[in-house]
């Protein structure tokens, strides 16, 4: 008798890249581009222009760093057949993930109409393949964002900023968000080396900021315990770096924070959904901040 073949498992697939990415030095949210790639654009997108989202976004920066690409764009095989282009013979694909849940069961007894708000469907996660457009020959028009010229930081650092509504003092040596009085602190903006370092710092606490009650209330103490810190700081340096990317700035990583990979890893190797967990909080406090922008988020 043949044994059956055993299902994938993509939670355990996925951290366990990320793991080894984190365990060879390589944070994959920090830096997967230089300065002069900053006018396209910094999110990895599909071909259609929309940008990838969660831990996808975080797989394929990891595959970027991996493999030198600078361009952004990834389509599926077909997608590039499609677009009259042709994969090159041997060049390896990259795996993103998809989300999603089955309509929820009815039984034989169960009054469909009535109950069908209280129930929920069952979680499954699904895989397909995807290649950068620097993979493919034959394009007929390129899917690259149009190039434009990269924003002002300074200005739009402090408008981003104050567009949140959120209180931010400026003072001292220390950058931290302060749950009871719902404030951030930073130093001051001439005491960082650049903007960039500025903003990547403000941003981090700001997404710290998104966790309060009355905003998103987030909470990980009743699922991770004592390490709920850690991946609270996960969630915040993810989500510096999504918005961050959406502000076409490299958000590099704080010397402080180099305490929490050890955790981070010990989290990651315990919990396989860990990482899912902390990029969809990550998203949604990245989105929550963007949201907040009004209109000047749409231009």
């Amino acid at each position: 008798m043949n044994a059956s073949k055993q299902p994938r498992d993509l939670y355990a697939e996925v951290t366990h890249r990320i793991v080894n990415a984190i365990e060879r030095g390589v944070r994959p949210w920090c830096r997967p581009w230089t300065s002069g790639q900053a006018a396209a654009g910094m999110m990895p997108r599909r071909h259609t222009g929309e940008a990838y989202r969660g831990v996808n976004v975080l797989l394929l920066w990891a595959a970027a760093q991996e493999r030198g690409y600078t361009a952004h764009t990834w389509m599926t095989f077909r997608q590039a057949q499609a677009e009259g282009g042709q994969v090159r013979k041997g060049e390896k694909g990259t795996t993103v993930v998809f989300a999603g849940q089955f309509p929820p069961a009815v039984g034989a007894n169960e009054e469909s109409d009535e109950d069908a708000p209280t129930r929920q469907g069952r979680a499954y996660l699904r895989c397909y393949t995807v290649f950068n457009v620097e993979q493919v020959d034959g394009l007929q028009s390129s899917p690259e964002p149009q190039q434009v010229e990269a924003p002002k930081v300074d200005a739009a650092a402090q408008a981003f900023i104050a567009r949140t509504g959120a209180t931010v003092h400026h003072g001292g040596d220390r950058a931290f968000y302060a749950p009871g009085p719902d404030l951030v602190q930073l130093p001051h903006a001439r005491q960082f080396r650049d903007v960039a370092a500025y903003l990547g710092t403000v941003t981090h606490e700001l997404v710290h900021w998104t966790g309060h009650p009355g905003r998103l209330a987030r909470q990980f103490g009743q699922r991770f315990g004592d390490r709920a810190y850690a991946v609270e700081e996960l969630v915040a340096e993810l989500g510096a770096a999504f918005v961050c990317a959406r502000l076409n700035v490299s958000a590099e990583p704080r010397d402080d924070h180099a305490a929490y990979l050890a955790e981070w890893l010990a989290v990651l190797k315990a919990d396989k959904r860990a990482l899912f967990t902390a990029a969809a909080h990550a998203q949604r406090a990245a989105d929550y901040l963007h949201e907040l922008q009004g209109e000047a988020a749409m231009a």
